[in-house]
């Protein structure tokens, strides 16, 4: 799924659930800061290239929107590592080490953590065996689930309109729930 739609479905999830729970807004901010996160640290290795080698910033827009055999030319040792770290943060696997070191250290869940597992759950469903399967599993294997591609016209569409009528549920429950 694109980056601002991960955003804006980790805020409509923040927003109920903090008619549930308590949030600071710190945690609603580093909820859906969560949520876009794992889409960046891939391209970090192809910015470092770009800077301090033969790399250009266009090459680095056109890998961030390339579609898959499209990529353009990348060196082959900045081409593993951002492969690798795109693996790492779209890991369900890793995913469940933080978290669970994370209650551990803090006895509780820390909610912005949801912000990342919504982006690997929304992936899993959204990338295509064709468009970037997300490797759930990883380090144990770099396959993915073969869901719906996200960037198809009709499924855009669907996703953003969903995205509005959640919305619009959030703002008119709100109104029921502050009362006449």
């Amino acid at each position: 799924m694109d980056i601002l739609a991960h955003a804006l479905w980790a805020g409509a999830g923040v927003v109920a659930l903090r008619r549930r729970l308590p949030l600071a807004p710190r945690a609603l901010v580093l909820t859906v800061a969560l949520a876009v996160l794992p889409d960046i640290p891939h391209l970090l290795p192809l910015v470092a290239w770009s800077i301090f080698g033969d790399g250009s910033l266009a090459a680095v827009q056109a890998y961030a929107v390339a579609v898959p055999g499209q990529e353009p030319f990348v060196a082959p040792g900045v081409e593993l590592w951002s492969h690798h770290l795109h693996c790492i943060f779209h890991s369900a696997v890793i995913a469940s080490l933080v978290t669970a070191i994370s209650w551990i250290c803090l006895r509780t869940l820390w909610i912005p953590l949801l912000g990342w597992w919504s982006h690997i759950l929304i992936d899993v469903l959204t990338h295509s065996a064709d468009y970037y399967p997300s490797p759930v599993l990883y380090p144990f294997t770099r396959l993915g689930f073969d869901g719906i591609a996200w960037n198809r016209p009709w499924f855009l569409v669907l996703n953003y309109v969903s995205l509005l009528a959640a919305y619009l549920w959030l703002w008119r429950s709100r109104k029921t729930d502050s009362g006449p």
